[in-house]
């Protein structure tokens, strides 16, 4: 029976999905909020909004707000301002369908980073995605009249940012209040993106209903909504399995892009964002599977154990 405080798998699995679905949409709207809005402004109304609303929600849960909490707060704001900054840029420079393929690249510079900051072996699978990723983003580079453009460079930038983002939430951030280091961490952003805002020229600003619309959108869904579920639901399942769910991002995007944007990708292009996404899976699928190996023996050796003590 299903404890009243934990709840079921098949609701865990629908709201990360669900997470995956409006993260997907994020790209989407982002590329039609900066047809109208530049990136860094567009960094900064988002996450005024996201910070006012985090604000609104955290309510009495402000009296406890302490040093610390803003300390590891703004540590990993800066990596989550960093993400979404070169994000808005990536996206800008490319197609959505690209920039979701490449983004998803953080899983495999996860393990690169523990390796070079940490000393952490690699290990044959995560090294074998990051050859696979590389003839990927080769076939992107020459599959298109563009190549490898500006927005595809940021956007692998982005997957790295996304990379440091985790693994600082994992290093940095204690059992703090999870509403409470949401706010400093989207407070954080806007202070970056004002002031980049005020370091670039800023061009002609016309904000129509689809730009407003967009930027309500990616405040509320993607940044609130999905940094409360995410972190109320992902604490049920493994980091594997949320890494297998999480990689259903650039599918949302490819659809959204297809069928809202006319985006149409060439054969090679097509080629090379299928190795990319297959170098992110399998890695993972492998993982997996060993985790269910591993269950599974552990499980029979705790049986026969009580079977002997009978």
């Amino acid at each position: 029976m299903t404890s009243p405080h934990k709840p079921a798998m098949g609701q865990v699995y629908f709201v990360l999905i669900l997470t995956t679905f409006f993260w997907g949409g994020s790209f989407l709207f982002t590329k039609i909020g900066l047809r109208e809005i530049p990136p860094q402004l567009f960094v900064l109304m988002r996450f005024s909004l996201a910070t006012l609303i985090m604000l609104l929600v955290s309510g009495p849960r402000l009296r406890n707000l302490n040093r610390g909490t803003v300390r590891r707060g703004a540590t990993v704001g800066v990596t989550l301002g960093l993400t979404n900054i070169s994000f808005v840029f990536g996206v800008q420079g490319t197609s959505i369908s690209r920039a979701g393929i490449l983004n998803n690249l953080f899983v495999l510079f996860i393990p690169l980073l523990v390796k070079i900051v940490w000393g952490d072996r690699i290990g044959r699978n995560n090294l074998a995605g990051i050859v696979m990723a590389s003839v990927g983003i080769w076939l992107l580079a020459t599959g298109a009249n563009e190549g490898f453009n500006r927005g595809d460079l940021i956007s692998t930038f982005c997957a790295l940012m996304i990379a440091c983002q985790i693994i600082t939430v994992s290093k940095v951030l204690k059992d703090d209040d999870v509403y409470l280091v949401s706010l400093v961490q989207f407070a954080t952003v806007t202070l970056l993106a004002g002031g980049i805002v005020l370091l670039l020229p800023m061009p002609h600003v016309a904000l129509s209903r689809p730009a407003i619309l967009s930027v309500a959108y990616c405040a509320l869904f993607p940044t609130v909504f999905c940094f409360t579920l995410q972190n109320a639901y992902q604490r049920y399942v493994t980091a594997t399995r949320a890494g297998l769910i999480y990689t259903l991002d650039p599918i949302w995007s490819l659809i959204a892009g297809f069928f809202f944007l006319g985006e149409r990708l060439g054969a090679c292009e097509l080629l090379g964002c299928g190795i990319i996404f297959m170098a992110v899976v399998i890695p993972l699928g492998v993982r997996y599977l060993t985790e269910r190996r591993l269950v599974r023996r552990y499980a029979g050796m705790a049986a026969d154990r009580v079977q002997g003590m009978d």
